[in-house]
């Protein structure tokens, strides 16, 4: 692919995405961003959905407020970046809506699709990393950490969560790659980065 690349890393809490997101950044030289709160306006509507107090959220107020985040931040951070030549390398992107509000929440996905096929203006990535790992290092990893809203969430949910974006992985091979997060930091970005090597023309 010539140009620029809009790369998301997506799965499940505790997989890694944020460490490898800055890793891949880095070695490609992209500007580093993340859903939700990728902007300040953003930041501010992150601060609702992850707040463990707020307790009576309705599932499509929530699945609204992550359409707006994504809609500040497809225009006030990844086009101009795409349109500047860089390329954008996303912690989360639309497709955990698809994930969290869809599969996990239970949530029409057809309509989630619509709604934010309009809020990011129909710039979805161009490709996706999921990165899977096993429910022990999931644990594990979460162990001691202070959890937020959607880590509390229960494991259903996150198990449904988990199931969907594997589904979307099996169902869009041509814009998703699945890669074992099992492991330490640096084998894991050597994977990461031999899946995106293709789209980097190398």
């Amino acid at each position: 692919m010539a140009g620029p690349v809009y790369v998301a890393l997506e799965g499940a809490e505790g997989c890694g995405k944020s460490t490898q997101a800055a890793i891949l950044a880095a070695e490609l030289g992209a500007v580093l961003t993340r859903e939700t709160g990728g902007t300040a306006i953003g930041e501010r509507l992150r601060a609702i959905l992850h707040d463990t107090t707020v307790t009576d959220l309705a599932d499509r107020a929530e699945a609204l407020i992550t359409a707006a985040d994504r809609a500040q931040h497809i225009a006030h951070v990844v086009r101009p970046a795409l349109a500047a030549g860089r390329s954008v390398v996303s912690d989360r992107s639309v497709y955990s809506t698809l994930g969290y509000q869809g599969y996990g929440r239970g949530l029409d996905l057809d309509d989630l699709r619509r709604i934010n096929d309009w809020a990011i203006d129909r710039l979805w990535p161009d490709h996706v990393v999921l990165l899977d790992a096993s429910t022990e290092v999931l644990a594990a990893r979460l162990r001691g950490r202070q959890l937020d809203r959607f880590e509390l969430a229960g494991d259903d949910f996150h198990e449904r969560v988990a199931a969907g974006f594997r589904k979307m992985a099996a169902n869009d091979p041509e814009h998703w790659t699945i890669v074992d997060a099992d492991g330490d930091p640096d084998t894991v970005a050597a994977r990461v980065g031999a899946a995106v090597a293709p789209l980097m023309g190398s």
